[in-house]
């Protein structure tokens, strides 16, 4: 029997995999896919992303892999100048193809002794008070003391679980595809920026070569948005926008994507979990998406393995839903606004006209730009200075820099003053006596997710702090 099982082996469930490898859960990921996706849902990751890459010590890997690109323009393609000061050591947004994050996760989790089976489809699922059961297509069973299911807006585990999943149909639907354009590429790239002034769902983004990810809006809603455009449509559709299809031709792959918008009444059911877009699906715009599922699987990866390692206390896995469901709800409401925004009627695009006024000034500026990169992301701790509940970005140390001490994924004392104690909880927490001129509190207690659990200078608070999330002390 294992000890977790993922439903789903995309960004969300190979990040949650990794984590409780890290741990030593025996983990075991299937997905229905006999081979990776080649289609690029996904074209980059937010500050929020790449400071958790850091955090496990593999951010190096995806950044020489990937691009980095100013932070204007990623709300509702409202091109502003970039903001600055963002609180965060990557103030970019890092163009990385998925196909090639998914890559890069999963020789990360192999690397830590994940198994991934592939060809492998779950098609039902019971539990008890002990296990899961997980009933494949080939009708066989397997058995685990959790299962989060990770696979997709479809979920079936979410569907086996009867758990409801309200929102808003696909009112518009957008054709995509990578393919090879004859068109010089300067010519191509004038063209799109002119055009996108008055069509804001259209693109064609460069990936090389003669290769772009070309983006049209449909000319309607399809009767089945899983079966794919041919090659005739996309390029109809372009060319009712700029004329001319700039040659297009040899499609690498052709998807398209609605705006609907849903989120799971509840992200757990018993010993079965829900992350990534089986909890939540919504538009593409800001690139939210990838970021948001890896986000997901980086707050319940270290509470899931604290269960199965027993030192759990007793409500960890519920705050799972209630830090990470609000953050979602938060996320659905800007990508409503975002594509809102992209329509062409004259009500959104007076508003458009606003908010494009508005972003002028660098405080609204950084506040929209920080809630689509999620390094304004805080949960609710109770009561407690400002910080509490946030992610600490990464800060220099004397002895070197904060993010460097997190690899291993245990919560972490930094304590300024060398006089508190762990006593009792060393087997989960790392204290390390050094000191910082970006700290502004005597110690600080990270959970392993990087959220500031506990600031101050006294022992019974810290032992407090300590005992609500890390569990009862060792004797």
């Amino acid at each position: 029997m294992f000890d977790v099982i993922v439903s789903g082996a995309g960004p969300t469930g190979l990040m949650l995999a990794a984590e409780l490898r890290l741990h030593g859960v025996h983990v075991l990921v299937i997905d229905r896919d006999p081979e990776p996706t080649k289609v690029v849902k996904a074209m980059g990751m937010h500050a929020r992303t790449v400071e958790i890459l850091d955090q496990r010590g593999i951010a190096d890997r995806f950044l020489e892999a990937g691009t980095q690109h100013p932070t204007n323009g990623f709300f509702a393609g409202i091109y502003t100048d970039t903001p600055i000061d963002l609180d965060t050591s990557f103030p970019f947004v890092l163009g990385l193809q998925q196909p090639i994050t998914d890559r890069l996760l999963a020789e990360h989790a192999v690397e830590l002794g994940v198994e991934i089976r592939r060809a492998t489809e779950l098609v039902g699922l019971s539990q008890d008070e002990h296990a899961v059961t997980v009933d494949l297509a080939d009708g066989t069973a397997l058995r685990a003391r959790y299962l989060v299911g990770c696979d997709g807006g479809r979920s079936t585990v979410r569907k086996s679980l009867g758990i409801g999943f309200p929102g808003e149909p696909s009112r518009i639907e957008t054709l995509l595809g990578e393919v090879e354009l004859t068109t010089p590429r300067e010519e191509v790239i004038a063209a799109v920026m002119e055009l996108h002034k008055t069509h804001r769902r259209f693109g064609a983004v460069p990936l090389g070569g003669n290769r772009y990810r070309v983006g049209a809006p449909a000319a309607g809603l399809s009767d089945d948005p899983r079966v794919p455009p041919t090659m005739d449509e996309l390029s109809r559709q372009v060319r009712a926008i700029a004329g001319t299809d700039f040659g297009m031709h040899s499609p690498h792959w052709l998807s398209r994507f609605g705006d609907a918008t849903r989120l799971a009444d509840h992200y757990r059911r018993g010993r079965v979990f829900l992350a990534g877009d089986a909890a939540h699906i919504h538009p593409p715009v800001g690139g939210q998406g990838l970021n948001l599922g890896v986000q997901d699987a980086f707050n319940l990866g270290w509470k899931l393995a604290a269960a199965v390692a027993g030192w759990a206390p007793a409500d960890l896995l519920d705050t799972y839903e209630a830090e990470r469901r609000p953050w979602a709800e938060d996320v659905l409401n800007n990508t409503r606004a975002q594509t809102e925004l992209s329509l062409p009627d004259p009500g959104p695009q007076s508003i458009r006209r606003l908010l494009t006024e508005l972003m002028d000034f660098p405080e609204v500026k950084r506040y929209l730009t920080e809630k689509v990169i999620a390094i304004s992301t805080r949960y609710d701790f109770g009561p407690g200075p400002a910080s509490l509940g946030r992610r600490q970005r990464d800060i220099p140390l004397k002895n070197g820099r904060l993010y460097d001490l997190m690899h291993e994924g245990r919560g972490l004392l930094l304590d300024q003053t060398g006089t508190l104690s762990l006593t009792g909880w060393t087997d989960r927490v790392d204290h390390i006596i050094d000191v910082s001129e970006d700290l502004d509190t005597p110690a600080l207690l990270l959970r392993p997710d990087g959220h500031i659990a506990w600031l101050g200078s006294t022992q019974p608070a810290l032992s407090a702090a300590l005992l609500r999330w890390f569990g009862s002390p060792t004797t």
